[in-house]
């Protein structure tokens, strides 16, 4: 049982746009609700002196404090159990788990607990806590370090599962899962931490959870993505459109809760789906999106539901990442099958 999302925003005048990357995008939303609720603190391996292995947190000890700020040891079940803990007393902890791989020494105080706080005292109490990590591959990462294991979280109840797809979705994200008053596990795809910049006006103001976004309008087939994924699926939108084909894009954003009224909605008006995402092909989130698409949506489709997707095994390393990954010329040759198949 979770809490529906109550967004708040800030009543602060604007500043000057800035023109940053997804992972400072991550360090400003952090810095600002660390300026602004006392009640925030962050808490991870690195985190402090050296602003994180990816730097994601760069400055923000020096800025607020060991306090506000504090080093963990190299512990991912102490890092969770510590961050229940806190969120059961008042606070608000933002927790950095190095990597997705390493989260499931966490994962029991996730499942066992924090997912359980609000229905296991009956709404007496809640668990407003974040777990961030960056996750999937893309950076030439040895074992442990590539996985996308978002499907494993999202099929624990009473968890949130947001994954940011462009640095102004991570500041809006960020703002909105940190004032949550429910667990949030907030999914950072490392692989586009600094691959472009967008501008960003350092306000505060949080965009919905449990919302997807409508990135493209388009009439003949609805792409459907998230995280990494969202820049090879636009990529291919694009091409398409030089072949007369309009696809829509729709970026699922947050997981869990899943938003298939926008999914649904688009479907409705294009006929067709596919489905692009890194994670392994089976048991996933895009089987799930697909299988909601068949339950409610059936009479709407003219082809059947194609998925594009990482294989059924582990990541490979290193540079054989790009035989796994989907890329651009496999979502177009699955919109083409797909047109085929109307």
């Amino acid at each position: 049982m979770m809490a529906k999302s109550n967004i708040q925003t800030s009543n602060t005048s604007q500043t000057d746009p800035l023109q940053l990357t997804l992972v400072e995008a991550v360090n400003l939303a952090l810095a600002y609700e660390l300026e602004h609720d006392p009640s925030v603190i962050l808490l991870g391996e690195d985190i402090g002196t050296n602003g994180g292995v990816f730097r994601a947190t760069a400055g923000l000890k020096d800025r607020f404090g060991f306090r506000r700020v504090m080093d963990t040891p190299l512990a991912e079940a102490l890092i969770s159990g510590m961050t229940v803990g806190l969120a059961s007393q008042g606070l608000k902890p933002v927790a950095e788990i190095q990597f997705m791989g390493f989260i499931f020494p966490a994962y029991e105080h996730l499942l066992g607990h924090a997912a359980r706080m609000r229905n296991r005292t009956r709404g007496r109490m809640s668990c407003p806590m974040v777990m961030r990590a960056p996750f999937g591959g893309g950076i030439h990462a040895p074992e442990h370090h590539s996985e996308s294991t978002e499907a494993i979280i999202a099929h624990t109840p009473g968890i949130r599962v947001v994954i940011p797809s462009s640095p102004l979705r991570a500041y809006g994200l960020l703002l909105a899962s940190i004032r949550d008053p429910d667990p949030v596990v907030f999914l950072e795809p490392k692989r586009i931490y600094r691959l472009t910049k967008q501008s960003i006006v350092d306000d505060g103001m949080a965009l919905p959870l449990d919302t997807c976004f409508t990135l493209r309008e388009g009439t003949d087939v609805t792409l459907v993505s998230w995280g990494a994924s969202i820049t090879e699926t636009l990529q291919a939108a694009k091409q398409l459109e030089q072949e007369n084909i309009q696809a829509e894009v729709v970026d699922v954003a947050t997981i869990k809760p899943l938003d298939m009224q926008t999914i649904l909605a688009s479907v409705n008006k294009t006929g067709r789906c596919v489905i692009v995402h890194e994670a392994a092909r089976s048991f996933g989130v895009g089987a799930e999106i697909s299988a909601q698409i068949a339950e409610k949506g059936l009479l709407d489709l003219q082809a059947p539901v194609q998925r594009v997707t990482g294989f059924d095994t582990h990541m490979p390393y290193f540079r054989n990442e790009k035989y796994y990954l989907p890329n651009v010329d496999d979502i177009i040759a699955a919109v083409h099958k797909t047109l085929a198949d109307s």
